[in-house]
């Protein structure tokens, strides 16, 4: 019985073994340069991974994180009425520092979405960014800019449909009881913020102004989110 026991346990501890090098293996391919494998791949790894998997390394240097960013959302109800913006993400983010011990991780949906909606390869993204550098205000430049603009890729395309559907669903559920009908929405529209935050040096100025950019994602219907 003994060694039955122990054969049952050494399967257990290589199946575990098995299942987590899978998973940090899959982990660490998705934080890969653009390649073919990884855009083949690309909905197999987003679908394992997301939302709660999902890695990023925003927080570290080079470039620590310097921007506030949420959604609010405001949904279509079944008479055609809009209702004003609901923040959605808000009372996720009192709800977490509210509890510092056991916190809710459900704020990661937002911000994983966001993370998801801006990502790019960082060859592709270097060179946009001197591509922009490079154009001035001159209108016959900025006719050039829109002809050499690099395009998104299929894979880029991908990732920014699945970030669109899943903060739109996630909006959903947070929105239900907005319609004065009592029926949940029929579509809704988030609204992506991004908040300049200013110099740590500066934190306590009341002369330094934090910049706010607003993007409206598309419509989705509540159906298709469901």
């Amino acid at each position: 019985m003994t060694t039955r026991h122990r054969r049952i346990q050494r399967a257990a501890l290589l199946a575990g073994a098995a299942l987590l090098g899978a998973h940090f293996s899959i982990a660490a391919f998705s934080q890969a340069p653009l390649s073919p494998a990884k855009i083949r791949l690309h909905a197999v790894i987003t679908g394992y991974l997301e939302p709660y998997f999902t890695q990023n390394w925003s927080l570290f240097a080079p470039e620590p994180v310097k921007d506030d960013e949420g959604i609010v959302a405001r949904a279509k109800c079944a008479d055609g009425a809009v209702t004003d913006y609901y923040d959605v993400t808000g009372p996720l983010i009192k709800e977490t520092q509210g509890d510092r011990f056991f916190p809710s991780r459900t704020v990661r949906l937002v911000s994983n979405g966001i993370q998801q909606l801006n990502d790019s390869d960082d060859l592709l993204l270097r060179l946009r960014q001197k591509q922009d550098s490079e154009i001035t205000e001159d209108s016959e430049k900025e006719d050039a800019k829109s002809k050499r603009d690099i395009p998104l890729t299929p894979y880029e395309k991908s990732q920014r449909e699945d970030a669109e559907r899943s903060l739109s669903r996630f909006a959903l559920t947070q929105m239900r009881d907005v319609c004065p009908d009592g029926k949940g929405p029929i579509a809704v529209q988030p609204r992506m913020y991004v908040k300049k935050l200013p110099p740590w040096s500066q934190r306590n100025s009341s002369a330094v102004k934090s910049k706010v950019d607003l993007y409206d994602l598309p419509w989705k219907k509540a159906v298709e989110l469901q």
